[in-house]
């Protein structure tokens, strides 16, 4: 970043500037003056201009930090608003705004307020008054107006004509405003609020990552349809064989697998389509197969060919797919971290005050740090940058081997191994008292071992502070979790002995204070055996493991957050479909009844006593939802809901399954394969044991085949910067 590309000398300057050369022989507007009451000296533009390309290059760096366009207005007024836009306080009130009126959802009518969701025994749900949750809408209403004008503002009428999220960001709140003005003008009586349905978008815009993913998943789509329809022929196939197979004959005692499964096209479609998940296998198979074994080899065939094969096919198209358009995302990212880095430092060069040959574009590195102190990042990145908290420096002998001993990683190793005696010694205690009451248990050989290992680790700490200094011992994630542990093993100790003593023989006081000793040394023993987690970074092949979980949680906010807004989708959509579709038909508790009443068969919605599950709330909405979505017993639902609601309810539940359970979880895969194999490949092989315990980010799981933008495409794209006049 301190050099730059050969011959390229001029700055880059305001697309206001009325002439390109030395910003500080620019014409800069009132708003860069210091007193725009009065006519700018040379000094004050000077100092004006030294200000706006510092704040510039700042903005700049913080866009490439978060990959976020360079495309905005650069003036200083702008500027401050940018940075403030962007800043964790109004992100903090805009992500609590967005979690407020998703939240609106559990108040509102129909309201979650009550203790169950199950349609026998819930009670009468408090519901908020007409033009309380409207209130509150009308408050998250003006902060997203705030938030789209000053976004819009921000990037100009020209970037904003061709941002389709902004142009349906103003949609959604305009439909949202008549639909709220609506629901006043009926006193909140009216039925269907589409609002309620085009809330999901507001967290949905406000994330480029799931704007990203969406993009993806779209144009996945033609490819998963092909196979879906692949699907939809092969279930149509076998249930028309299947009705041809199972048809209606004159033996009663033969015809148990027409009654059940193959009645007529929608039984025999379900019946297939569950099998499909395998959930009602092998019950749709068994009447058959009682009869004759050989129409075991229909349903195996179905299950092989739909299960085994076109389930897997959509797996791999959807893993192949998905990574071609997340790669060319994360291109595309990559592009604006680039150029984010190289608009800052054409900035920088404008100030001329390197002390090299004029013909060189370079940085001065105390402007550099000048602007990385402003820049707002990660403390730990930043801390490494500027300087990484050095190990002290001992002068006496002594304490140089202690700090050489202690700092050495065989000492951590050592640390492993006491832990993992600990552990050993806790287990074989615990497997000695299995079996003894709580009066013939002495907690004596518990309480001195846990003191002592204690005593280690507190010693351990204090070592490794000494010889690497207190900054530095921070510095490590690893020891950060080990003291923070240490320190509550210590508090806990202590708080023990002070009530109950120290360990003796016939340890087992009664009861005092807020836990008997039992629970004490428990506690203590679980935090033992959480800190025994500390050997994980240690074992490669584990660490390999654990590291590509903790990348997981970090990647996959994308995907959670999709999976969030289809959940508040179809939640809202089943509240207005079957809300008190299912009515309560008494305390059922029949275990098997074989009665002409179907519902009351065994493995119905009411044997099962799945009353519980409905649409009758939000929270209860969402519970169902993901009951379907796990897929065990989901034929349960499809079955209860035709019945008491309409057969074309199974449509709904379809659509779910298939947006969910395999669309979704489908992407997951791809998203877990593709982080093993970029963890197990053999680059990461080689890694080091300190590089495994840094997370991966979406663009390092890339890293081998994404392409560097070229210094012709980067000064093309800034070129084209519509608030940015280049002027060489």
């Amino acid at each position: 970043m301190l050099e730059g590309a050969g011959t390229e000398k001029e700055p880059l300057l305001p697309a206001r500037t009325a002439g390109c050369g030395h910003p500080r022989r620019g014409t800069f507007g009132a708003g860069d003056c210091p007193d725009p009451a009065a006519s700018c000296t040379v000094e004050d533009a000077a100092g004006a201009a030294h200000d706006l390309y510092i704040n510039q290059a700042v903005v700049f760096i913080e866009d490439a930090i978060q990959y976020r366009s360079i495309n905005h207005r650069v003036d200083s007024k702008s500027l401050w608003l940018y940075r403030w836009y962007y800043s964790k306080i109004w992100q903090w009130v805009l992500n609590l705004t967005i979690t407020l009126i998703l939240a609106l959802a559990f108040i509102e009518s129909p309201s979650s307020l009550t203790i169950t969701s199950d349609v026998r025994y819930r009670g009468t749900a408090w519901e908020p008054p007409c033009g309380l949750s409207e209130s509150i809408e009308l408050l998250c209403f003006l902060v997203f107006i705030a938030d789209v004008s000053g976004k819009s503002y921000l990037i100009g009428w020209e970037e904003f004509q061709k941002t389709k999220w902004l142009l349906a960001y103003i949609l959604t709140l305009v439909v949202s405003l008549i639909d709220w003005t609506v629901s006043l003008s009926f006193s909140c009586t009216e039925t269907v609020r589409i609002r309620r349905i085009l809330r999901p978008f507001f967290l949905l815009q406000n994330s480029s990552m799931m704007k990203k993913t969406l993009k993806c998943i779209n144009s996945t789509l033609p490819e998963m349809a092909s196979v879906v329809l692949l699907l939809a022929v092969h279930l149509c196939l076998f249930t028309m064989f299947g009705m041809l197979l199972f048809a209606r004959s004159k033996d009663k005692q033969q015809d148990k697998e027409w009654v059940g499964y193959f009645h007529n096209l929608p039984d025999s479609l379900t019946s297939l389509l569950v099998l499909l998940t395998t959930a009602n296998n092998p019950d749709v198979m068994i009447p058959a197969y009682s009869k004759n074994r050989a129409y075991s080899i229909f349903f195996i065939l179905f299950t092989v060919l739909g299960n085994l094969f076109l389930m897997n096919l959509l797996t791999a198209i959807i893993y192949n797919q998905f990574r071609g358009y997340l790669l060319k995302s994360v291109q595309s990212s990559l592009l604006r971290r680039r150029l984010g880095i190289r608009a800052a430092f054409e900035v920088l060069c404008s100030l001329k005050e390197c002390p090299v040959s004029t013909n060189e574009l370079c940085v001065n590195a105390n402007i550099l740090l000048q602007v990385l102190q402003k820049v707002e990042m990660d403390s730990c990145c930043k801390q490494a940058i500027l300087r990484h908290p050095p190990t002290p420096e001992y002068q006496s002998p002594f304490l140089q081997k202690v700090q050489f001993a202690f700092g050495h990683h065989f000492f951590g190793y050592l640390g492993n191994v006491v832990a993992l005696a600990n552990i050993v010694s806790i287990c074989v205690i615990l497997v000695m008292d299995a079996d003894k009451q709580l009066s013939e248990r002495d907690d004596y050989f518990l309480g001195a071992i846990n003191c002592f290992f204690i005593l280690y680790y507190l010693l351990e700490m204090l070592l490794k502070i000494l010889a690497m200094g207190f900054k530095r011992y921070l510095s490590y994630p690893s020891n950060r979790f080990d003291g923070f542990l240490t320190v509550i093993l210590l508090v806990l100790e202590v708080s023990t002995f002070a009530v109950y003593g120290f360990p003796h023989p016939g340890w087992r006081p009664e009861i005092m204070g807020l836990l008997s000793l039992w629970d004490m040394v428990r506690l203590v023993n679980m935090l033992i055996v959480f800190r025994f987690l500390r050997i994980i970074p240690n074992m490669k092949f584990m660490a390999l493991v654990a590291s590509t979980l903790l990348d997981l949680v970090k990647n996959l906010r994308a995907f959670a957050g999709l999976l969030v807004v289809v959940f508040y989708v179809f939640a809202i959509t089943g509240i207005v479909l079957f809300k008190g579709a299912v009515v309560p038909m008494g305390n059922i508790s029949v275990v098997n009844a074989t009665s002409g009443n179907s519902t009351l068969q065994c493995g119905t919605y009411e044997q099962l006593e799945y009353w519980p599950n409905n649409f009758d709330d939000f929270a209860a909405a969402v519970v169902t939802l993901w009951d379907v979505m796990v897929v065990n017993n989901w034929q349960v639902f499809l079955d209860a809901f035709s019945r008491y609601s309409s057969p074309w309810s199974k449509v709904y539940f379809v659509a779910w399954w298939l947006i969910s359970s395999v669309i979704w979880v489908n992407l997951f895969v791809a998203l877990l394969l593709e982080n093993f194999i970029h963890k197990w490949d053999r680059h990461s092989h080689r890694q080091s044991v300190s590089e495994i315990e840094y997370q991966t980010t979406v663009e390092l799981m890339f890293r081998d085949v994404l392409e560097e933008p070229t210094e012709e495409e980067l000064m093309e794209k800034l070129h084209k910067h519509p608030h940015l006049q280049l002027c060489r």
